[in-house]
């Protein structure tokens, strides 16, 4: 199937509403009808910090402001509602924590509530999706193009108390049992001191994590062309360490340009490249599979005001969809579900003059002093869209609040098994309820 840049294959994800959530329930004073939702495989795709303007601005860089992108193609939709106990912008952790368990928690939480143990409304402690898909002997990928102890995935299968303490949230990513780990963060996995293919280990316990994933029996890669090598039917464990940190170099694109450094490392694999082949391997798996995908770059580099940076990480994670639809299609036991759990740097699409010229250097400012961003930055030349239906490029910029997360519009979106589940309001716990329903076949009521 082809897309809107090239081809792709895809893998999907399973969702499902949880019993009592928002999604099961009926208006006040009706008796809701008894339903069932089919059981299938789960594939949840978080592009962190991707809101409606991030894809807004992606549509108009790479389909033009006529043209789809995958994500556009999406049919299921609701609004997404994400505030944690404590606050109302949803942090990294605390946000992937609630997309793990299912149960609104403080925003400083990382696989727990706070320091203490994510407490279900009626009482006992609650447990992870992915945790839970384990002891049912599904299969687990987690795949990141960040380092291994990003949240969006790791907060599936590790709890600290603090989400700085890098080196035990990689110790338990490697021991969760999970058939593909994929991501960066070489040195969070090797003894300080010690030399890997990407850098310098830093742990200061000793522990070499890759040594201990051989033991556990993963086939270890670290570049694209190692993990392309693979053969996905004859690997049942895999583990990918393609950077000493992240898969991409997350400052300003002005220090990056200063540095002689990409924004995405050339022998990293993609996020969909990643999760085509951890798809491969994980629905082999008879009793199903739940996939847990972060493309990071759209938070990172949103967040240092990287505007070229941001727009290839929102084309990457574009391109990842059209993966994961493509297997939806071929495997429609499955569904995909997509979100994120706040808006990175508050990005917004300033049009610029036609008049201008595809050459005009952006303003510093908007009038109301929002910062502008060009094609290299600050005082940038403007970026120029994709041909219209007329086949016209139009100039625009883009427009920043700062560095911060918001609240911002974001968006559920799904396609195949039980997508039809979405409703038009979605909290951050509906995502959870809808995944483990269609993951374990629960019912509603």
């Amino acid at each position: 199937m082809t897309r809107w840049i090239g081809t792709a294959r895809t893998a999907a994800l399973v969702v499902a509403v949880g019993a009592g959530s928002a999604l099961a329930q009926a208006p006040a004073g009706t008796a809701a009808p008894a339903a069932v939702a089919q059981s299938g495989n789960v594939i949840f795709f978080h592009p962190d910090g991707a809101g409606v303007n991030h894809w807004g601005a992606a549509r108009i860089a790479f389909a033009g402001p006529d043209g789809e992108l995958n994500w556009d193609r999406l049919p299921s939709i609701g609004v997404y509602t994400g505030h944690m106990t404590d606050r109302l912008t949803g942090t990294s952790n605390g946000g992937a924590t609630v997309h793990a368990y299912g149960v609104k928690v403080a925003a400083d939480s990382f696989g727990k509530n706070g320091t203490g143990p994510v407490m279900r409304a009626d009482g006992p402690p609650a447990t992870s999706i992915a945790r839970d898909a384990l002891a049912a002997g599904k299969a687990l990928a987690l795949v990141q193009s960040g380092a291994i102890y990003e949240p969006g995935t790791a907060a599936f299968v590790a709890s600290v108390d603090d989400r700085d303490d890098t080196a035990a949230i990689a110790q338990q990513v490697i021991e969760s049992g999970a058939a593909v780990i994929m991501a960066g963060g070489e040195a969070v996995l090797l003894p300080e001191g010690v030399e890997g293919r990407h850098g310098m280990g830093t742990r200061t316990d000793g522990l070499d994590l890759i040594a201990r994933a051989r033991e556990l029996g993963y086939t270890v890669v670290y570049t694209r062309d190692e993990l392309m090598a693979l053969d996905p039917a004859a690997t049942d464990r895999v583990l990918g360490v393609f950077a000493e940190v992240h898969t991409f170099n997350d400052q300003p694109f002005e220090r990056n340009a200063i540095d002689g450094l990409p924004t995405y490392l050339e022998t990293a694999p993609t996020i969909g490249e990643m999760t085509e082949v951890a798809l491969q391997i994980v629905s082999r798996d008879p009793e199903g599979f739940l996939a847990v995908v972060e493309e990071e770059g759209t938070d990172n580099l949103a967040n240092n005001m990287n505007a070229a940076g941001s727009l290839e990480a929102l084309r990457r994670a574009d391109l990842a969809i059209g993966v994961m639809r493509d297997f939806v299609a071929a495997n429609p036991e499955t569904l995909l579900v997509t979100t994120a759990d706040s808006e990175a740097g508050g990005m917004q699409v300033v049009s610029g003059s036609l008049a201008a010229g595809e050459g005009a250097a952006v303003a510093s400012t908007t009038d109301g002093g929002g910062i502008l961003h060009g094609q290299t930055g600050y005082l940038g030349n403007v970026f120029m869209s994709a041909p219209d239906a007329q086949g016209v490029r139009l100039p625009f910029a883009i427009a920043w609040i700062g560095e911060n997360d918001v609240a911002g519009g974001i968006l559920v979106r799904a396609e195949g098994l039980n997508a039809d589940r979405v409703t038009p309001l979605m909290d951050n716990t509906d995502v959870n309820a809808l995944m483990r329903e269609t993951l374990f076949g629960a019912t509603s009521n």
